[in-house]
């Protein structure tokens, strides 16, 4: 009997999810096959879902996935880290993958914008092999991708943000150049905001300011680092930009970070920063992601702008160690705050949408 599986159907922005059963084949060289045990919610899942990103459908979305290994392929032997690698064990991966020749890969170091990468949640479901998304009951893991076994002491909820909002922020903090003594401000205190405060504080920050319109964000922040957070909802931009630049002598932040998805929210915290600030935009994914500032601005007072999309590998790596480095000083393990069936995948993004929740979870 042909051994099938699960998968959750996008079919088209706002339609209900259908759950629909596909053929699971024997794997082919060079992949992995991959029993979930847990897949969360991003904010890019909603994006996707609401059309406001574009993402192939029907196809199954959730690209932050942890699973155990069902079957290895021939030609894989070893996790990032030089592991080897077994069925049965549990393991995370990069939430993209390229095989082949790569200019940026090989030359600049940059394998995340590879001409031609995919990734997880984003394909057709019609298309072999099927499952290649996180919310179903399998998901094959592709050549070209980097797979890290995971520590048994690792709980699910810990270690499912990994390979997307933790990784990420190591790649958005590394930008930043964050040192000791700095003063830095989160500008979103979901996921990617809270592990940003945590990261910031662990890099040696001396102050981070947390900003959201969120109660409940407001209120944990300050168990991630957040020293002050402030409600933007509650005052102007001229009175935040000077209540926080106050907290921040002599003269403005050293660092600024976007991880709101709120174009409008750069200028902002530009003018938050001193003479000489770095910010990093991390949470503008969606096209048509407008601002308007002043070159000027940015010429006369040295500002460094970037902006981070995708990680490297290695980020993965060491988003994996800063949890386990960490888990004792900041509770991870509480952002993912409630947990949902297959079949009950509507009502997660609905509330993961109105922020009832801070992260949902997908056990099948």
């Amino acid at each position: 009997m042909t051994k099938t599986g699960r998968a959750v159907v996008y079919e088209s922005p706002n339609t209900p999810f259908v759950v629909k059963e596909y053929p699971v084949r024997d794997v082919h060289p060079g992949e992995v096959l991959v029993r979930i045990t847990m897949s969360t919610i991003c904010r890019s899942d909603i994006h996707s879902y609401q059309g406001r990103r574009p993402n192939p459908c029907p196809g199954i979305l959730g690209h932050e996935i942890i699973g155990v290994i069902d079957q290895i392929g021939d030609g894989i032997f070893n996790d990032l880290r030089g592991a080897a690698l077994s069925v049965g064990d549990r393991v995370t991966w990069t939430e993209f993958f390229h095989h082949g020749e790569s200019h940026y890969r090989d030359i600049h170091d940059m394998p995340q914008k590879s001409p031609g990468l995919r990734k997880y949640g984003h394909d057709l479901v019609e298309d072999d092999p099927h499952f290649l998304g996180g919310f179903a009951d399998y998901c094959y893991i592709l050549p070209g991708t980097g797979i890290l076994r995971l520590p048994d002491s690792l709980s699910d909820e810990e270690a499912t943000p990994l390979n997307c909002g933790v990784a990420t922020m190591i790649s958005v903090t590394e930008a930043a150049d964050i040192g000791f003594g700095d003063t830095v401000v989160v500008q979103g205190l979901g996921l990617l905001g809270l592990y940003g405060c945590a990261i910031a504080k662990a890099c040696g920050a001396t102050r981070v300011i947390g900003l959201d319109a969120v109660a409940a964000r407001l209120d944990i922040a300050e168990k991630f680092g957040a020293d002050y957070v402030f409600d933007i909802s509650s005052m102007d931009e001229e009175t935040l930009i000077k209540k926080v630049r106050a907290l921040s002598p002599p003269d403005g932040a050293d660092v600024g970070i976007e991880v709101c998805g709120v174009a409008e929210a750069v200028p902002t915290g530009i003018q938050m920063l001193r003479i000489g600030g770095r910010y990093v935009i991390g949470g503008l994914v969606n096209p048509g992601a407008n601002f308007t500032i002043d070159g000027n601005q940015i010429l006369r007072n040295w500002i460094t702008l970037k902006g981070v999309h995708n990680y490297h590998p290695r980020h993965l790596v060491q988003a994996l160690d800063f949890v386990m480095g960490n888990r004792g000083r900041f509770p991870f393990k509480e952002i993912v705050d409630s947990k949902f069936s297959l079949d009950q995948l509507d009502e997660a993004f609905a509330k993961a949408a109105n922020h009832t929740v801070l992260r949902a979870a997908i056990v099948p």
